[in-house]
């Protein structure tokens, strides 16, 4: 599973960590039914501290993608909704666009004109 994260991104690590895994997992490079690799594993191949790595799993756990299993560790579960991914993400620009003033008709202009 090849993750990775974008330094410019000014999210949380563990936002970014979880929308990884959440990639790796909707492209079906892990597939329901599949182990994960330890929390460990994953921080050394997204260079951040495994606690944060926890704390995506956590997050896809409480979405629930993932299963924690005592002695068989993290299981995926099923593939994500896109749309809902998709939806939750577009909120989000949309919050974001407001805090700094801009009005979601602003947001649909820019991506009309394909500056976003």
């Amino acid at each position: 599973m090849l993750l990775s994260l974008d330094l410019h991104d000014q999210r949380p690590l563990h936002e970014q960590a979880a929308d990884a895994i959440r990639r790796a997992i909707a492209d079906g490079e892990v597939e329901p039914g599949d182990r994960l690799p330890p929390a460990r594993d994953l921080g050394v191949a997204l260079q951040i501290n495994s606690n944060t790595v926890l704390r995506a799993l956590r997050q896809l756990r409480e979405e629930g993608l993932l299963e924690f299993r005592r002695g068989r560790g993290v299981t995926v579960l099923r593939r994500p909704d896109t749309r809902a991914a998709l939806q939750r993400r577009l909120g989000e620009l949309l919050a974001d666009a407001e805090r700094h003033g801009y009005r979601p008709d602003d947001v649909i202009e820019w991506i009309r004109q394909g500056e976003a």
